[in-house]
This record gives structure tokens, sequence and C-alpha cells, in this order.
């Protein structure tokens, strides 16, 4: 697999060879689903709770004496059979994040920049930084690549992203900044175009095949 590599101007400057063994061949996009969930569970802030009988507020005194009134036996008020009694079994404050074995998740991630190279969403350019932090300098860049803010989401991974670029994009809707150790399959996958810098790509190439 052979993709274009560009310039800020989006003229070509070369090319850039890809192994087929690692984003060639159909996606296996059943480990794109795993590692989506496990994202998602792992950020879930698992911060819901209700009361117990023991948590409740009311008095623990027996309300009635246990024989002879005719009325079913109540221990206390509290029970959860009451109303405003506590509740069985309920939701409690939990963390809901897991681990992926390393393959999963890195094969995830194959799987994820395969569907996006077979859609053509995939862009490579030389390098991406800004002479200054400007954010209008920033959406003129976008712009010339063909990916203007607010037409879609847009992805851009580098070896090491450059501070005025990220500082310039980060009040940009739609627009995401990350290194390429950190990306993950759902970044890609949610999103409409991935602009990439050759030694992004290259990085992940040589991590992704082992």
């Amino acid at each position: 697999m052979q993709l274009d590599v560009v310039n800020a101007q989006n003229e070509k400057v070369g090319s850039l060879d890809l192994n087929d063994e690692v984003f060639g061949g159909r996606p296996k996009l059943d480990l794109v689903w795993e590692a989506v969930v496990q994202q998602n569970a792992s950020e879930r802030r698992g911060t819901h709770a209700t009361k117990n009988r023991a948590l409740v507020s009311g008095s623990g005194r027996k309300p009635w004496r246990q024989k002879g009134t005719g009325r079913a036996r109540v221990g206390e008020i509290r029970n959860p059979l009451w109303r405003k009694g506590g509740t069985v079994f309920g939701p409690q404050p939990r963390d809901y994040a897991y681990r992926l074995p390393r393959k999963v998740t890195r094969g995830a991630l194959r799987a994820a920049l395969a569907q996006k190279m077979r859609d053509g969403a995939v862009t490579v350019v030389d390098r991406l930084a800004l002479a200054e932090t400007k954010t209008k300098q920033a959406v003129a860049l976008l712009t010339q690549l063909g990916m203007a803010p607010g037409t879609g989401k847009t992805l851009l991974i580098d070896v090491r992203p450059d501070s005025a670029l990220a500082l310039a994009t980060r009040n940009l809707t739609g627009v995401r900044l990350v290194a390429a150790r950190a990306v993950t399959a759902r970044d890609v996958m949610d999103t409409t175009r991935v602009v990439a810098t050759q030694a992004a790509l290259e990085r992940l190439q040589e991590v992704l095949a082992s």
C-alpha cells in the first residue's frame, strides 16, 4: 500500500510505503468494537448510589409488637417493603474500568487505521506545525488540506505534537491533536478525516507490526 505525502499547501512531496501485512487485508472490526466499549467503560464515573436500610433516615424502633395486633410483623420503618424504605441490591459506587490484552488493543488500532485507509480518509503530511500560536493559522492549514473546521471531525496525529498547533486547535470544534503513542481505535473511528505525519505513521506501523 502506498500513500501520497503532501506539505502544508497540499502539494505532493513524496510517498509512503505501508506494509500490507499491517494495514492490508480485511479489517477486524470486532476488535474495534471491543476496544471502544472498553474505553467507554473506563471513562464511566460510576458514582451512582442508592440508600439501603442502614442509610435511610428513620427510627430503628419496632412500630408495634410482633403478635396480637392482626397486622403483618414489621421490624422497623426503614425496611425495603415500606414506602421511603431502603433499596435492596441497588447500584453502589463502582469502577467500570477493565483491561484488554495488548494484542487486542493494538489489533483494534490497526483495524481502525486500515478501515480509514480503505475509505480514503487518511492524509499524510510531511509535518504538522505552526509558526505562531494563532487559531487563524490552524484554520488556514486545515482548510488548505481540505478539512476546514465545521465540515466534520478531524484527527491530527504526530509523534511529538507541536505546542503551538496544540494551543491553536484546542478551541476548534471537531479538531483533536494527539500523540502517536496515545492514539486509540476510538479516536480513529470517531472522526471524519485523519491527518497524520509521515513520522507518526511510520512509528505506528513499527509498533503495530510487533
